[in-house]
């Protein structure tokens, strides 16, 4: 593997790790339950925490996914395969817009339907794979005498 193969995978598992503190970060706030609070008044707390249930359920599956995605491309890289670079950057254009639509998305309320600390954690993987998808389409190093 070339040294801009190896940089990539590195920014591969930092976009790994990031993924991983992303879906474990609304776990450790009350940043969900209070916005909901704000935008429903009237809802009982047995509604805030159903509301709040149902997005950490949503969370977790897409952060699952994002691990499997980074698991999956870190590995076709290390390997060679052909099929690397596309996927990983496919895989960059779908983490961007799930990324985008919980930072901008707005909920019946009227506000946006996470706290934007949350939405851009949410975008904080995407700076690894933008990295990793631009080391990884650079043309291959050459070696001058």
């Amino acid at each position: 593997m070339t040294r801009t193969g190896r940089r990539a995978v590195t920014a591969m598992y930092a976009g790994l790790a990031l993924t991983v503190l992303t879906t474990i970060v609304p776990y450790a706030t009350h940043l969900l339950a209070d916005l909901v609070r704000a935008g429903y008044p009237t809802y009982t707390a047995a509604q805030v925490d159903t509301a709040v249930s149902v997005y950490l359920a949503l969370s977790s599956a897409v952060g699952g996914l994002g691990v499997l995605a980074w698991l999956t491309t870190t590995w076709a890289v290390r390997a060679g395969k052909r099929w690397a670079r596309p996927a990983t950057t496919v895989l960059l254009v779908l983490g961007v817009a799930i990324g985008l639509t919980g930072l901008l998305v707005k909920d019946t309320s009227g506000d946006t339907g996470l706290p934007s600390a949350l939405g851009w954690t949410g975008l904080a993987p995407c700076l690894a794979a933008l990295l990793a998808v631009a080391l990884l389409w650079r043309r291959p190093e050459t070696h001058y005498r």
